[in-house]
């Protein structure tokens, strides 16, 4: 896989693959502190929000982050709660229709955001119930470090 893109296949493999038997306020107090922890070692200016059900579990903001993350998370979010799947698999999906997601879909872009960070938090035989955002780095290793995360915490 290339530095810069996925394909839709890598995509839905991870979101079949990254999928839970349930999903708690703890289990978002541990996925969260992951993440935190991995942005501070790396020093990267990341926000993070965890929700489940449009509930906000969890939020932490590190050093070099700003409210503009926040404004991301919140449009990249909308993404995943209105389509079900990642907000990189949506601008994969639509740029391998031979388009893009905003003339695709039509969407005001102050309010939704196909950009990479934003991941479904999917329940086995529930489906999507909340979404997990990183919001700070280049959109590609937004995605990554949520996968990572969402991987470590399935292994547990």
């Amino acid at each position: 896989m290339s530095d810069e893109a996925y394909s839709l296949a890598e995509l839905t493999a991870e979101e079949e693959e990254l999928q839970f038997s349930g999903f708690s306020h703890d289990d978002a107090w541990a996925l969260g502190s992951a993440l935190v922890a991995a942005g501070q070692e790396r020093g990267a200016p990341i926000a993070v929000d965890i929700s489940r059900n449009r509930h906000q579990l969890f939020h932490a903001a590190l050093p070099g982050s700003s409210r503009d993350n926040d404004g991301w998370i919140r449009r990249k979010t909308r993404v995943v709660d209105r389509f079900g799947h990642s907000s990189l698999y949506m601008r994969q999906a639509s740029i391998e229709r031979g388009t893009t997601f905003e003339a695709e879909f039509g969407l005001h872009p102050a309010r939704y955001a196909a950009h990479g960070g934003a991941f479904p938090i999917t329940v086995r035989s529930v489906g999507p119930v909340g979404v997990v955002v990183v919001s700070g780095l280049p959109q590609v290793e937004d995605h990554r470090m949520v996968v990572a995360a969402l991987r470590a915490h399935a292994a547990r």
